[in-house]
């Protein structure tokens, strides 16, 4: 075998640059010219101790490919290569150690945002003005995670229903209220063809094999294939000190140990795959951004649209009311003592601080509204993609960074674990100028917030009153939005029960499901009930078409009513079966199926009244 300086010299690589790493310098012939280039760029961020552990050349050969493989994959995918992220590691962390404060010179304020009351004339409106900007937006989906946090082995957004009484998952459930919407707003505007709502998901290793084939096996849930764009995540590099060295992966000296960057990835993500720029080309004007398993959430789309549109917001973060001191960040207004001012969402155990230090003495706390003046933030965002675009123009979709290493003691001189840098997908309005135009839309949470994401036990020990975001709360959240919007609409609605499930006490409301393209928008709902209707608390109602008409229903059991398209169904008249029990189920009772253990509960089909119109027609249903 020719010696490292030959094969270098052959390759007309100067190897000086490793020569006090031995182990490398003596491998270099093994490397192709652009892995020298990132191997010169290791040693220089003084990241050798990768190499100590290299054997010589003829000894794992295809292990030390593979290294430079997966360093060019971390290179690649990050803004600015990993010498940036080295950098900016060591920034961080430095400012880690000293107890740096992130908002120093900074004061808060409450920002200009819309806050909107369900159903009344101005929500209405804003509705109306969001269905008809709708053919105009674009959807991104953030479904990177499992369900570990859950207390569920499957993939949340794929697997997992989002109500059990029709069984549909969050996924299937999302794609048919895009394509309700998009059908809602081709008819507002007139148009002669539908204009296809564009509709990106970011996965990752974990996700993206699984959310295709759930996809491909549902033939896109209605949707059409081209409608649909896959953006895999890539990880980041952990770090193993203060001084931001890259941390080996213990079960491989051949690999770079590396965990998730956070969801602020999907930004880098559809910048640097030209995703954005097609859409520019193809007149989208909004970008709508939401997390994974927010059932209730598309029932706020529509209004917060329209005052996006209304307002000319470059960034509308949707909000819910919150309590002072509540676990949920606040949408604040910083201003610094040098001019700048962001809108941005700060964390709550960072807000009340920050306000006692700067001239308000008892902190966070309510105002007369009896919440916080500052608005809950909840993760999903519209922006205006011209303004959007240009911004990462600048940036390359790099978002505000953030390290949470956890030290070994108070010297802060050694981690337990490897950390990495983090970024989160609400710190974008962190790079924008003040000029930029950011607000909010506030809405009541039982109409637009019910996330699914802690499992059954840390859910118990939520303190009484406090949201418990579990796979039960959530589910009962859609009953309890739909029950309160047929109120709205005129149907006498039954007072819900308190039960238990899972060491949750929740709210019981009639199981009332429907289609998206039943009732898209409150005006939808109210244009399809007339007369005098009435829905006792044990029964459930799924309504799964687009006309069927409720007329002096008087329901007290079970009623299932699909339709075709062309079916025009009314119905009316005095339902009444021994419907669908609610049984409680122990979540440690291994001989249920996970998705029904995480709840605490599962329907007993004793009777129902079942009716398909699948012809077209005219019909009534009228027991």
């Amino acid at each position: 075998m020719e010696s490292a300086t030959e094969g270098i010299s052959k390759l007309g690589i100067n190897g000086d640059f490793a020569s006090s790493v031995p182990n490398l310098h003596k491998n270099l012939s093994l490397l192709s010219p652009d892995q020298i280039e990132l191997a010169k760029m290791l040693v220089a961020m003084e990241q050798s101790h990768l190499f100590t552990n290299w054997p010589e050349p003829g000894v794992d050969d295809g292990e030390k490919k593979a290294f430079f493989d997966q360093v060019t994959r971390l290179n690649s995918s990050y803004p600015g290569g990993l010498a940036s992220y080295i950098k900016t590691a060591r920034g961080l962390l430095s400012d880690s150690k000293t107890g740096k404060n992130p908002f120093d010179g900074f004061t808060p304020s409450v920002p200009t945002g819309e806050n909107l009351s369900y159903g009344d004339e101005t929500f209405m409106k804003f509705e109306e003005a969001g269905v008809k900007e709708a053919q105009n937006a674009a959807f991104v989906l953030v479904a990177g995670g499992l369900g570990e946090r859950l207390g569920y082995n499957g993939i949340k957004v794929n697997t997992l229903c989002f109500q059990t009484t029709t069984g549909a998952c969050f996924l299937q459930h999302y794609i048919e209220n895009v394509l309700a919407l998009q059908e809602a707003s081709c008819k507002v505007t007139g148009g002669q063809s539908e204009r296809d709502i564009p509709f990106a998901i970011m996965t990752s290793d974990d996700t993206h094999a699984r959310t295709m084939q759930l996809l491909e096996s549902n033939k896109y849930f209605g949707m059409k294939p081209a409608q649909i764009k896959l953006l895999k995540q890539e990880k980041v590099a952990c770090l193993e000190d203060n001084d931001a060295r890259l941390a080996l992966d213990p079960q491989n000296k051949f690999r770079i140990q590396t965990k998730p960057h956070g969801h602020g990835d999907v930004h880098a993500l559809l910048y640097s795959s030209g995703v954005l720029e097609e859409w520019q080309r193809g007149g989208v004007r909004w970008v709508l951004f939401f997390q994974d398993t927010n059932g209730l959430l598309f029932k706020a789309i529509p209004a917060s649209l329209g005052v996006s549109a209304t307002k000319g917001y470059h960034v509308n973060s949707l909000a819910v009311p919150r309590k002072a001191k509540e676990a949920i960040g606040g949408i604040t207004k910083l201003t610094h003592t040098d001019g700048r001012s962001m809108v941005i969402n700060v964390e709550y155990n960072q807000l009340d601080p920050l306000l006692r230090a700067t001239g308000n003495p008892d902190g966070d706390v309510n105002c007369e509204t009896g919440y916080s003046p500052f608005p809950g933030n909840i993760n999903q965002l519209i922006m205006e993609l011209g303004p959007y675009f240009e911004e990462l123009k600048k940036t390359g979709g790099a978002i505000k960074e953030f390290v949470n290493p956890k030290y070994k003691d108070a010297s802060k001189t050694a981690f337990k674990s490897s950390t990495r840098l983090e970024c989160m997908m609400q710190d974008y309005p962190k790079t924008l100028p003040p000029s930029a135009r950011v607000g909010f839309t506030v809405m009541d949470a039982w109409v637009a917030y019910a996330p699914v994401k802690n499992n059954p036990e840390d859910a118990a020990k939520v303190p009484k009153g406090n949201p418990y975001h579990s796979a039960t709360s959530g589910e009962m959240a859609v009953y309890r939005a739909n029950s309160l919007i047929l109120r709205n609409a005129g149907v006498q609605v039954e007072d819900p029960v308190q039960q238990e499930f899972n060491g949750q006490e929740v709210e019981v409301w009639p199981r009332v499901v429907w289609k998206p393209k039943w009732g898209l928008t409150f005006a939808d709902v109210k244009k399809k009930v007339a007369g005098s209707s009435s829905i006792s608390q044990k029964s459930t109602l799924a309504l799964k078409g687009r006309n069927i008409f409720i007329e002096n229903l008087s329901l007290d059991g079970a009623l299932v009513v699909e339709s075709g398209d062309g079916a025009e169904v009314k119905v009316g008249g005095s339902v009444k079966n021994k419907g669908w029990a609610i049984e409680k189920v122990d979540y440690k009772d291994t001989s249920v199926p996970e998705e029904i253990r995480i709840r605490g509960f599962r329907f007993q089909k004793t009777e129902q009244l079942e009716k398909q119109y699948t012809e077209p027609g005219k019909f009534e249903l009228k027991a």
